[in-house]
């Protein structure tokens, strides 16, 4: 290996990224070798080898800040940003009992957002530790640092934390605001309760008297919440603030993506289709938010035609858009269609198809009375079925009434749930119900009497039900 000049081995650090750890480690030599050792290099040393993300060139990211004659904190920093989230709290950890290298507010906030990207269980424990060495060392005054930890808690789903360091703020940026909304909104479970607390931050933030105006990022976590919440009313108020004010759903594609998706779910599909033609900017997310609108409202062919308009666009459909295109054909039991969809999705589109998209066409199969095809091809699936789809088949066996199609496919589910050992046996409660409606559509009373005797051996208990629309009326009531 000869010796580059030193201009070429930034030009070669710089100018081209390396795309292969073989190339970046003859960079790193070159570098080492023309005494290029300064923080801003090795930090995007750090940076390449990250974002090679295998686990020799995860190694040698390490080895350069292990390598320093002296701890630098500024490239910890890097090494936490830049590295996947499970490594960047297994970095801040092993350095946080290290002696001789102070963190500064940075390592706390990257270490906080590692935590809120990390899907693991832990990653809500993990992150209070880090929240709690924040507060011991004084840190806790920084407003990107309280951001972030109101960020962490809300992706974590601890929403009392989130707001409890919210409220502590004595000073609040967009950003803050934005966290704490988008907190609320992202919430799957009691998401009606959750979106009213964020319309009701919203209001909270036009009053402030601290003047902190919300900006695009706010307007589409407040359009999510209305889309929840589903108040046509209250969405046209939004609406119109956002037309008043500097945003433009022609000129923005997300909030005129928000737009689209809030208006569709409200119910006023006809003022969807006018901001959709409008926007003159569209990306994926807006021709599957669009798609999605047509297919709730039974609008299936439409929602197809949307296909070859994103061809026509140079848009190429994701995921997604596909699933809400299955949805369409099955709200109006567009099965051939479907079938030919599905065939071409990764054939045409590269988009291979996942276990939801196999679920769609058993949905498809099962509303339109093709049972045993939809039994034959979920046999024939290229990944393992879960027991999403066999519910599927179940209903759709219930709602046709075929008995014997129906314990079949009753008892393969009741055999996967005894597999995977399932703790919590009110999960499953809704798989014996099911077959017991079957039983009792064939008027087979013993059967029906049999499952009920299995359930009460097993201490299945039943679910009890609740009304959406009553607890969405307390709310308002409560407002």
């Amino acid at each position: 290996m000869y010796n580059l000049p030193r201009l070429k081995c930034l030009s070669h650090l710089q100018l081209k990224p390396p795309t292969s750890l073989s190339h970046l480690k003859q960079i790193h030599a070159q570098l080492l070798t023309n005494g290029l050792k300064s923080p801003p290099i090795l930090a995007q040393l750090i940076q390449h080898y990250s974002a090679l993300s295998t686990k020799h060139a995860i190694k040698h990211a390490h080895g350069i800040l292990t390598h320093l004659d002296h701890p630098n904190v500024y490239l910890l920093n890097v090494l936490i940003k830049c590295s996947n989230p499970k490594d960047s709290v297994l970095v801040f950890s092993d350095w946080d009992s290290k002696i001789g290298l102070e963190f500064d507010d940075y390592t706390y906030i990257f270490a906080l957002g590692a935590c809120a990207r990390s899907c693991t269980n832990t990653a809500l424990w993990e992150g209070k530790q880090v929240h709690s060495r924040v507060i011991k060392h004084g840190f806790l005054s920084n407003i990107m640092l309280q951001t972030t930890a109101v960020h962490f808690y809300g992706s974590n789903k601890d929403l009392e934390s989130a707001r409890q360091v919210f409220d502590e703020m004595s000073m609040r940026t967009s950003a803050s605001w934005n966290a704490m909304i988008k907190a609320y909104c992202s919430q799957k479970v009691r998401a009606c309760e959750y979106g009213r607390d964020a319309l009701v931050l919203f209001k909270d933030m036009l009053v402030d008297l601290r003047a902190v105006k919300p900006n695009d990022t706010t307007m589409v976590c407040v359009l999510s919440a209305v889309s929840q919440l589903g108040v046509l009313e209250t969405g046209t108020c939004v609406h119109g603030y956002i037309e008043k004010t500097i945003f433009s759903p022609q000129e923005n594609v997300f909030i005129g993506t928000g737009l689209v998706d809030m208006y569709s779910k409200g119910g006023c599909l006809d003022n969807a289709l006018c901001v959709f033609r409008r926007m003159r900017y569209k990306n994926v997310l807006t021709w599957t938010a669009m798609a999605t609108g047509l297919a709730i409202h039974g609008r299936g062919k439409e929602a197809l035609k949307l296909l070859d308009d994103m061809d026509q666009n140079g848009v190429k459909p994701n995921e997604v858009t596909f699933t809400s295109l299955f949805a369409a054909c099955c709200h109006v039991g567009l099965v051939e269609e479907g079938l030919c969809l599905f065939q071409n999705m990764e054939r045409t589109f590269g988009v291979v198809p996942r276990v939801q998209h196999y679920g769609c066409i058993v949905d498809l199969l099962g509303k339109a009375g093709h049972l045993k095809a939809a039994y034959e091809f979920i046999n024939d699936m290229g990944i393992e079925p879960d027991a999403v789809l066999w519910r599927s088949l179940l209903n759709s066996c219930k709602v046709h009434g075929d008995v014997v199609m129906g314990e079949k496919v009753g008892k393969i589910l009741l055999n996967l749930q005894n597999e995977k050992r399932v703790v919590d046996l009110g999960d499953v409660s809704e798989d014996y119900i099911a077959l017991s409606n079957v039983y009792a559509i064939g008027e087979r009373w013993e059967d029906v009497e049999m499952i009920r005797d299995v359930m009460k051996v097993k201490r299945v208990q039943t679910k009890p039900g609740f009304s959406l629309v009553q607890s969405f009326c307390s709310h308002l009531l409560d407002a």
